[in-house]
């Protein structure tokens, strides 16, 4: 297996319990957004206490802000407060919540104050509004779930809404990022934020740039880091290095880089602080991926996610737009189900015949190997026709140095980097262990998260059940390695040409190393059977999702990300590791 053969946590049928905050020093400063005793202001208006699991905290939470926004006239009805009101009324897990934000935004109005809307439809720009939660119609699985998330978050965010495609998976990431950013670690919170911003502005992912702006400022973070990585403390500046090798080249990392980051005198990272920030980056820049390739919105209360302009309604009815009907897009919105039928056929018979010579007969190791240069050879002439030079916007390319610095393939012509062989440095055998030591528990979350993303099936393709997709699966974790430049000896590199098609590799390719270059055309034809593969109901969840088109796209970006993480943390590790011996 591939990736963590530890025991993955189940799902539960009940809560979905995300672990306890641990506050040290340096983290009262978060409880100011987090709902706890100290308070969160802008102006007269305070959001402390709307994230209480308690009832009665919420109300005198919710009519102390309703009397302060409609005070004086709606003098503290800012353009930033009633964003924040609309992304409650919209997005809050808790029917109060969400009632007494819209009875708010209705008074502000009839003051003669303009009151926002949102843009767009639904938490993703490639998924109809209709195939996703509507938050308020969730079950009760889900809604614990969503609860946990927003009582810890103090949002629930259009990722989440995405991934909530796959709750076993999305359980697993939320506790594997709240470890990462909230609880007892070796770098302090606004480090954390920062460096999540670092490592998103590599892709130009201004949706995590901006989210973690607003973190980085809540938990007390120097707005003067805002203005650019140049106003930034040294110590982090240094790492910019990394950052972008990480990102864009990790084959290129060595042990001299390491040891750079610990021994710049004044400004040197522990290995302990090291390892949270590698974790952290790599984390970000699959998030990017994700946050990409499946195209996920603006959140409402930030930049690009509402206006304050009237609706335009010039080719249909609002009634269409509040239903979730997105013109043009659903009328061309999928092949018929004949073709996608047909291919799903061939598919499984190529999955089967494969099978069959698996059993028949075993090429050699040299055989092997050849097949493995082969498909990373050809691995770098796989580009979309998107793929042209993008220049990064100013607000975000502050955040990083060397903006023209990019992904360029594992091997070029005339260069020649060591294929990286897994049988000699593994996740599973020395990475996990590493990562656990230096900061513990982080490698038993990660190790959970990578489990679940590889094993995650439902056993259905189209119509049929009990299908075997672990071939399939296995295919498209082995060929992102593969671009990465890492190789499984007991793996026929023969197999992914069989199972994933040129347009599937183009999507593959695209989302995890050029992430910001990802369209919706690519999104929408990158595997048509996919569209009718691997839904059904589950013992997982009673959610209907699992059976919409868009659930077994969202799996596979899953997929993508997972592997992609892995991938620049064995790179990364091992660096460390042959620095430490």
């Amino acid at each position: 297996m591939r990736c963590g053969q530890r025991p993955a946590g189940s799902f539960s049928s009940g809560a979905a319990r995300l672990p306890r905050l641990r506050y040290g020093a340096a983290g009262a400063g978060l409880l100011r957004r987090r709902g706890g005793s100290m308070e969160e202001r802008e102006g007269d208006v305070r959001w402390d206490g709307l994230c209480s699991r308690d009832a009665a905290a919420r109300a005198a939470a919710l009519e102390h802000l309703g009397q302060a926004v409609l005070r004086r006239g709606g003098a503290a009805a800012a353009p930033r407060v009633l964003a924040r009101l609309l992304l409650l009324a919209k997005r809050c897990p808790f029917r109060d919540v969400r009632e007494k934000s819209e009875a708010i935004l209705s008074g502000v109005q009839e003051l003669g104050i303009r009151i926002p809307r949102p843009l767009g439809h639904g938490p993703s720009r490639f998924i109809p509004e209709k195939e996703t939660i509507q938050v308020g119609n969730e079950d009760a699985m889900m809604h614990t779930l969503f609860a946990e998330s927003f009582a810890t978050l103090g949002r629930l965010d259009n990722v989440t809404l995405v991934m909530v495609f796959h709750p076993q998976y999305l359980e697993s990431f939320l506790k594997t990022q709240h470890y990462l950013l909230q609880m007892d670690g070796p770098l302090p919170l606004h480090y954390r934020h920062y460096i999540g911003i670092m490592a998103a502005a590599r892709h130009q992912c201004s949706y995590l740039v901006n989210l973690h702006v607003n973190d980085f400022l809540h938990v007390g973070g120097d707005p003067k880091w805002l203005n650019g990585l140049e106003n930034a403390p040294q110590k982090l500046q240094n790492l910019g290095e990394l950052n972008k090798m990480l990102a864009h080249r990790p084959w290129l990392i060595t042990k001299e880089h390491i040891e750079q980051l610990l021994k710049t005198e004044e400004n040197s990272w522990s290995l302990a602080e090291l390892i949270h920030a590698v974790v952290l980056l790599t984390h970000y820049h699959s998030l990017a991926s994700f946050t990409f390739g499946c195209g996920i919105s603006p959140e409402i209360d930030c930049e690009g996610g509402h206006t304050f302009r009237p609706p335009s309604v010039s080719n249909y009815c609002i009634c269409d737009m509040t239903n979730g009907y997105h013109g043009v897009d659903d009328i061309n919105a999928s092949p018929t189900t004949t073709e996608s039928v047909c291919e799903v056929e061939a598919l499984m018979e190529k999955m089967k015949q494969l099978q069959e010579c698996r059993d028949e007969e075993e090429a050699s190791q040299e055989e092997m190997a050849t097949r493995f240069e082969r498909e990373k050879r050809e691995s770098m002439f796989v580009c979309s026709s998107e793929d042209e030079e993008s220049a990064p916007t100013r607000d975000v390319s502050r955040h990083f140095e060397d903006t023209s610095y990019g992904y360029k393939d594992f091997s070029r012509h005339g260069m020649h980097v060591p294929t990286f062989r897994a049988q000699d440095y593994s996740w599973e055998d020395h990475g996990y262990s590493l990562v656990n030591r230096l900061y513990p528990d982080v490698g038993q979350l990660l190790d959970e998260k990578f489990h679940i993303a590889y094993n995650l099936t439902y056993n259905t393709m189209a119509m049929h059940k009990d299908v075997d997709t672990s071939m399939l699966r296995r295919a498209i974790w082995n060929y992102i390695h593969c671009m990465f430049g890492i190789r499984y000896d007991d793996y026929d590199y023969g197999e992914i040409n069989q199972l994933l098609d040129r347009s599937f590799k183009v999507y593959i390719k695209t989302v995890v190393c050029t992430p910001e270059k990802t369209t919706k055309r690519m999104y929408d034809s990158f595997w048509r059977q996919f569209e009718h593969s691997e839904k059904g109901q589950t013992t997982l969840s009673p959610l209907p999702l699992l059976t919409t088109p868009s659930a077994p796209q969202v799996h596979v970006n899953l997929l993508l990300v997972e592997a992609r993480m892995q991938a620049e943390l064995l790179y990364a590790l091992r660096a460390i590791t042959r620095y430490m011996t």
